[in-house]
C-alpha cells in the first residue's frame, strides 16, 4: 500500500510507507498527530515495534544526527528502522514499563 502524497506532506500525520521490522510485513499507515491514538493487537502483532523500533528509533537517529560527534558517543544509538519512509515524527520521548517485584514493608 502506498500513503498519498498528500498524506505524507500534511504536519497533521506520521506516515509510515514500506515497514518492514520484526513481524511488520510491509506495512503502510498515517497515524494522525494531535490525537489519542491506541495500537492494539494480540501479542506478537508488532505494537511495540511500531511505536520503539520505526518512530521512537528514527526521532532518536534524526535527533542524534543534529548533535556533534562529541555529545554523540555518550548516548546508545537504535539500529536505524528497516523502513522505506517516515514523516511527520515530532520530538519523542519513550517511557518503558518494567515490572517490580521487591519486598513488601
Amino acid at each position: 500500500m502506498t500513503i498519498p502524497n498528500s498524506q505524507l506532506e500534511t504536519p497533521n500525520c506520521i506516515a509510515i510507507q514500506g515497514a518492514r521490522q520484526h513481524n511488520l510485513k510491509n506495512i503502510s499507515l498515517a497515524i494522525p498527530r494531535g490525537k489519542f491514538v491506541v495500537v492494539t493487537g494480540v501479542s506478537g502483532s508488532g505494537k511495540s515495534t511500531l511505536a520503539f523500533d520505526l518512530v521512537f528509533a528514527e526521532r532518536q537517529r534524526r535527533f542524534l544526527d543534529a548533535m556533534n560527534a562529541y555529545a554523540r558517543q555518550f548516548v546508545e544509538q537504535m539500529a536505524r528502522p528497516d523502513v522505506d519512509l517516515i514523516t511527520g515524527i515530532p520530538p519523542t520521548v519513550s517511557i518503558e514499563q518494567r515490572n517490580s517485584r521487591g519486598g513488601g514493608k
